[in-house]
């Protein structure tokens, strides 16, 4: 019985030990080394209900799997679905969700009309990966414009999007408006090859007046490239509770207004330009 009790306070004392080991963030071999124990059953019985630290555990690639396949499986969705939805097994799926509780079993339209929606937003993807491949592809048709190409595509823009005098209203100025920053830089980069100077500029927000007003100058003055304090007082738009906005959205900045002063004879060059584009296209032999 003495040598029973002996062996007992042994082990309960190497225990104590070896627990100390493990709380200072030793490892099993560390311990195993400190304390001379080569024995793994015992050093296992005397590291039972302790857990380990957190650096000697290894990262587990399929974490973050597991996390999304739970997330699936607590909105509703069955093994087949999460498999489908993240494409590892279904054994796996089984271990990672096992104790969760299991979802409602649809009835047949349900589950055909989930099918259906599973099997379009597949058909989407697929039709904006094709859409991406034919944009990039006919952006590299292009490649640099040459000086002539960006003229003539300028007078295009300005014709199109441009402000033009009226027969009721001669008003010979170059003012183009847009809420298309990539619309505002090529108008910005015609003006720099005609040779107008950019203190010939003026701009001025116009906007919706429940829109951050310095929020849209701070976006339109990265655009071209000045200080929000060179813009014009920002002409507001009033609202109409009889209309509903669907310009809310957090890429709303409102239309940046861009005057060229003194530009009465560049205007009239720029008209003069599109007859000559005109002409030149319609022109026979």
């Amino acid at each position: 019985m003495t040598d029973l009790n002996s062996r007992y306070t042994d082990f309960e004392d190497l225990r104590k030990q070896v627990l100390t080991l493990r709380r200072q963030g030793l490892s099993r071999r560390q311990i195993r080394d400190r304390v001379h124990i080569h024995n793994n059953d015992l050093l296992n019985r005397l590291l039972d209900g302790e857990p380990a630290p957190a650096w000697t555990r290894r990262p587990n690639a399929k974490d973050e799997l597991r996390e999304k396949a739970r997330a699936l499986r607590l909105e509703g969705l069955t093994y087949d679905q999460i498999q489908l939805e993240l494409g590892c097994s279904k054994g796996s799926i089984s271990l990672w969700v096992r104790d969760l509780p299991k979802p409602e079993r649809l009835d047949a339209k349900e589950q055909a009309t989930l099918a259906a929606r599973k099997r379009w937003e597949h058909e989407l993807a697929v039709r904006d990966e094709e859409r991406q491949r034919t944009k990039a592809a006919a952006r590299a048709e292009i490649g640099r414009m040459p000086d002539r190409e960006l003229f003539v595509a300028g007078v295009a823009l300005y014709w199109a999007e441009g402000s033009k005098e009226k027969v009721y209203a001669r008003r010979e100025r170059v003012v183009l408006i847009n809420s298309d920053a990539d619309i505002i830089s090529l108008y910005l980069a015609w003006l720099d090859l005609l040779g107008v100077e950019r203190h010939r500029l003026r701009f001025r927000l116009s906007i919706h007046e429940s829109a951050d007003v310095p929020a849209a100058e701070h976006h339109w003055a990265r655009v071209v490239r000045t200080e929000r304090s060179t813009f014009q007082r920002a002409t507001l738009k009033k609202h109409n509770p009889k209309t509903v906005r669907k310009n809310v959205a957090d890429g709303y900045h409102g239309c940046l207004t861009i005057v060229v002063q003194d530009s009465a004879d560049l205007y009239r060059r720029v008209e003069g330009w599109w007859c000559g584009i005109v002409s030149g296209v319609t022109a026979t032999d």
